[in-house]
């Protein structure tokens, strides 16, 4: 695998407590161009050189491969600024707008009253991971 090849692999990534945070085994395979930006230069670099047919383990850091974690990116927000009927609870994930019309995910660390501390950093930002990548096919 080298930068500019279309590639399809399944990625499985893991958090430190065995937790399953994303996986595509047993579901359609992710395809993209090395380079394309669909993954981050960080996580690419991990892996160029790999074959088809080939799987691998990556131990490494979330901020290192996906983004940096960014204590300004946690915010906290009015109850109301939910829709109806979303409850919100910690760990809960959740699609806002932004107000240049994009949709960011934000994950609910706590509740305090009417408020609602969200963290809008990578889900993978701050933590250690254990990635599992299979790799379908490299053209």
């Amino acid at each position: 695998m080298a930068p500019g090849c279309s590639v399809s692999l399944h990625l499985e990534v893991r958090f430190e407590d065995g937790f399953v945070a994303l996986s595509t085994l047993g579901e359609e395979p992710l395809v993209c161009r090395i380079g394309d930006g669909t993954l981050t230069p960080a996580f690419e670099a991990t892996l160029l050189g790999l074959e088809p047919g080939s799987e691998t383990h990556i131990i490494g850091h979330g901020s290192e491969l996906f983004s940096p974690y960014d204590e300004s990116n946690v915010h906290w927000l009015a109850r109301d600024d939910f829709p109806s009927p979303i409850e919100p609870r910690p760990g809960l994930v959740v699609a806002f707008e932004t107000p240049g019309g994009y949709e960011t995910g934000g994950v609910i660390k706590r509740v305090e009253g009417e408020q609602v501390e969200v963290d809008f950093n990578h889900p993978f930002a701050g933590h250690s991971l254990t990635i599992r990548v299979q790799v379908l096919s490299v053209t």
